[in-house]
């Protein structure tokens, strides 16, 4: 078997074992991926070096598991020091596998307990009912698992047994060990069961009342948003000459100028951009689409960092990891890293937990600059209606439907949430002409 001539230093022998005729590929995988030329070699002789190991161990390629990369690494720290990305690199080698259909995709069994079943209940309704976010739903269902376990374990689940006093007990024990926001996070999403509970006729009692609220002072000194000087400090201080620079320049104008969350910013995908109708199709919460105006600075920006600064990638995300492996942002934590390294630059100056962008408001005044007002507000104030009519309210009376549920927005919608929109752009000084 002839191995590639640009990594064959990197096999001090011939490949042996049952992962050998698949080095060759895991080569071509890692120059996709962007890995550096010293960076592929060490990959491709750790590969090796596992399917030597294989054989040793008497392991068919079949029955290959992570668990045989785990007790691999950890027999090869006795003999050498570890290196910092090779459980990433025998990562990267699984997954070709099971790509190629060497290796079944390991799979979790769930035990379906009294508990799971209703869990998976109140899942399908946060989701299709309440339409909220993926990582809502996960921290949900997290502290929701949490409740029932610890008052009906694995036993018959009734929920009509509950009382407030089970509900004010598990929320003390939470808020001892919680910071106070995931406190009350806690309550947040026991009140929305509860509520579901009620709803579905598990109990008769309206216990969300009893939800205790966990108290939380915000200090008046720490700034809820970044100034507009402070914005334009971080804007400058970075480096617009490096490709890694034109990417965050990108993502921090949208962030400042679009008032989007980090999590639509790393959903973005090229086509989600409308250049010749200056619009960018944002996927928001609950995967709410809308389309919002593309000021020139920032279309300027992102047009910058594609011919210059953007890897060259089959991926259809918009921001790619500037390090191998080079792929699209896999989530928002990447978003608030490039944050956070532009708030801790020198040029910059760093407020805590202070935002660069805050909701509608701060969208609003981010972009009075960028667009005309009237412009603005009007693609704001049909984003919004919309939004209600997409959303399915009609549980709870409190939350009352849109007036225009089931048409097209009329002028007269828009009028009255426009109005609305500019009262809270005058409340924030915002002029408009």
């Amino acid at each position: 078997m002839e191995h590639s001539r640009k990594y064959s230093w990197s096999l001090r022998h011939e490949p042996v074992g049952p992962l050998a005729p698949y080095i060759d590929g895991f080569i071509g995988r890692l120059s996709v991926l962007g890995y550096a030329e010293t960076s592929a070699h060490q990959c491709t002789r750790l590969a090796a070096d596992f399917s030597g190991w294989l054989k040793q161990k008497n392991v068919a390629k079949e029955e290959i598991t992570p668990e045989h990369t785990q007790r691999y690494l950890k027999y090869r720290a006795g003999n050498q020091r570890p290196r910092r990305g090779d459980v990433a690199a025998l990562k990267q080698l699984l997954d070709q596998l099971i790509e190629k259909g060497v290796i079944a995709p390991r799979r979790t069994i769930i035990d379906v307990t009294p508990v799971q079943r209703l869990l998976d209940e109140y899942a399908l309704y946060l989701r299709q009912e309440r339409v909220l976010a993926l990582p809502t739903r996960v921290n949900y269902l997290r502290f929701i698992r949490s409740f029932l376990t610890k008052r009906f374990g694995r036993g018959r689940l009734r929920l009509a047994v509950l009382c407030a006093a089970d509900v004010v007990r598990f929320v003390q024990r939470q808020a001892a060990h919680l910071s106070p926001k995931v406190a009350k996070l806690v309550t947040t999403a026991l009140r929305s069961f509860l509520r579901y509970a009620r709803y579905r006729g598990h109990i008769a009692v309206d216990l969300a009342a009893a939800v205790p609220a966990v108290a939380n002072w915000s200090m008046a000194s720490i700034p809820r948003s970044i100034e507009p000087d402070h914005v334009r400090r971080v804007l400058a201080s970075c480096n617009r000459q490096s490709a890694v620079g034109r990417r965050d320049y990108a993502i921090l104008l949208l962030l400042a100028r679009l008032g989007l969350r980090a999590g639509e910013v790393a959903g973005l995908t090229l086509n989600d951009i409308e250049w010749e109708a200056g619009c960018l199709n944002v996927c928001g919460k609950g995967g709410h689409r809308s389309a919002l105006p593309l000021p020139a600075e920032v279309g300027e920006a992102i047009a910058a960092y594609l011919r210059v600064g953007r890897p060259v990638s089959t991926s259809r995300i918009l921001f790619l990891r500037a390090k191998a492996p080079i792929r699209g942002f896999q989530s928002s934590i990447a978003v608030l890293s490039v944050v956070r390294h532009a708030l801790a630059r020198p040029a910059s100056t760093r407020h805590g937990r202070a935002r660069i962008s805050s909701g509608m408001h701060w969208r609003a005044r981010c972009c009075a600059r960028a667009l005309p007002c009237p412009i603005l507000v009007r693609f704001c104030a049909i984003a919004a209606l919309r939004r209600q009519q997409s959303m399915r309210r009609s549980i709870w009376p409190r939350c009352a439907l849109s007036p225009c549920l089931g048409r097209e927005p009329c002028d007269d919608d828009i009028a009255s949430v426009s109005s609305r929109l500019l009262g809270n752009a005058a409340r924030f000084g915002i002029q408009v002409a």
